[in-house]
């Protein structure tokens, strides 16, 4: 079957109608039939609300609670803090009540002098970029290019007056020197330097609810396969998908300067570039950090799919675990259940397990579907988690290993320093 604007607009128009579960909010089977443009409009509104301002943050209950009661109060800088991933920072920094004293905002010179509103620290005008204007922060968060991260990170960092600069590009996640963290697992590695990799997001989703198991059973193996949202490509990612769906919808053609192919009603199993063993180096990411993260071996097995899918937010991923101890199902779920940062929904008999629409702006990742593995039958577990990659794949991870840093001492404000 040729999918064309018409079979498209049908499909969706019939989906719409008929659904009751939606995440589209379905029209009444009385109202109005749909037509290619009405169906166009209706979502692209729905796809246009769903990224224009900041996602509501759900705090998790099970994390540990930030920093308070200090006596003292930080400087904070970030880069990048009008981008997806800079966005979602600041909007942690509040939520999450990070001691901050002052937030400074830098940037090129095309955004520096913008105003930037914000809800906890009022109107902050953007400053340009400097080494020299970082340092005067206690900590500086970098949400921008490799290539950036690449010339100016060691420089902020470096020296007897170097701050603790938190990275969320990949420059420094394979660098002996520099930790690559997911607090809840290996967070006593901030210690060892100011300079902190922040993971790759799939890596961190996924390790969320690995870690736990593999402190209870002993992984063997993992196998992954990810299917994973626009939004992993920023905002670009983003608004390429919802103008691509409106033009695909209006008989247009969906254009594609971010994906490797138009995603709208469409998979694509490729996210970087291949690499000469045939895997992509998001899949490589995946298999190089769990073992960095996690201290396994260098040659431990783990093997990746990745998919781009045309969701607009939140990660998922099916993993399958092979371990040197016999699985207990109960066991399992119950270590699940008591680890931070993780949300169990697996009720079969409900419909209840992990989906993009529910991790969206969620600080837990939710990880369901749990059963035995047939492959590896009493050694094997297979799930399904579901992550927002913006927060505990980006910016949550990021503030958490600040606040880890708090705790440990190895974050200070300069006048106690």
């Amino acid at each position: 079957m040729k999918w064309t604007s018409a079979t498209v607009t049908a499909a969706v128009a019939f989906a719409l109608a008929d659904s009751t579960t939606s995440a589209f909010a379905p029209r009444p089977r009385n109202s109005p039939a749909l037509t290619s443009q009405s169906t166009s409009a209706f979502i692209g509104s729905q796809m246009a609300s769903s990224i224009s301002g900041p996602v509501p943050h759900k705090p998790s209950t099970t994390l540990r609670a930030a920093p308070t009661g200090l006596q003292m109060s930080l400087t904070v800088g970030i880069v990048g803090a009008t981008g997806a991933v800079g966005k979602e920072i600041r909007q942690c920094l509040e939520t999450r009540k990070f001691p901050v004293s002052k937030l400074r905002i830098f940037g090129s010179e095309r955004s520096a002098g913008k105003v930037i509103p914000t809800e906890s620290y009022g109107d902050i005008t953007a400053e340009l970029f400097s080494v020299e204007a970082a340092k005067e922060c206690d900590v500086v968060f970098l949400a921008v290019s490799g290539d950036f991260s690449k010339e100016h990170a060691r420089a902020i960092s470096d020296g007897d007056d170097g701050v603790v600069c938190i990275d969320n590009s990949s420059a420094f996640r394979y660098e002996d020197d520099v930790p690559l963290v997911v607090p809840e697992i290996n967070g006593q590695e901030t210690k060892k330097s100011k300079l902190i990799a922040n993971p790759n997001c799939t890596t961190a989703i996924g390790l969320m609810a690995i870690w736990p198991l593999h402190k209870l059973f002993t992984l063997k193996k993992v196998l992954m396969s990810t299917y994973q949202a626009a939004s992993g490509a920023g905002q670009p990612g983003m608004d390429e998908l919802t103008e691509g769906t409106k033009s695909l919808l209006n008989g247009e053609e969906a254009k594609n300067d971010i994906f490797a192919y138009p995603l709208p009603f469409n998979v694509i199993p490729q996210i970087d570039k291949f690499m000469d063993n045939l895997y992509t180096k998001e899949e490589m990411k995946v298999t190089w950090e769990t073992r960095k993260i996690c201290d396994l071996a260098d040659d431990f097995p783990i093997s990746c799919t990745a998919v781009r899918i045309p969701t607009i937010r939140a990660h998922s991923e099916s993993i399958v675990v092979e371990t040197e101890k016999p699985i207990d199902l109960i066991a399992a779920r119950k270590a699940l259940e008591e680890a931070p940062g993780v949300r169990l929904v697996d009720n079969p008999e409900k419909l209840e397990y992990p989906m993009p629409t529910t991790a969206t702006g969620s600080y837990d990742v939710e990880v369901g579907r749990l059963r035995q593995n047939l492959v590896f039958g009493d050694h094997g577990l297979e799930f399904f988690v579901c992550g927002d990659q913006l927060l505990r794949g980006a910016a949550l991870n990021a503030v958490l290993v600040a606040e880890e840093m708090v705790n440990n001492g190895s974050l200070k404000a300069k006048a106690s320093a």
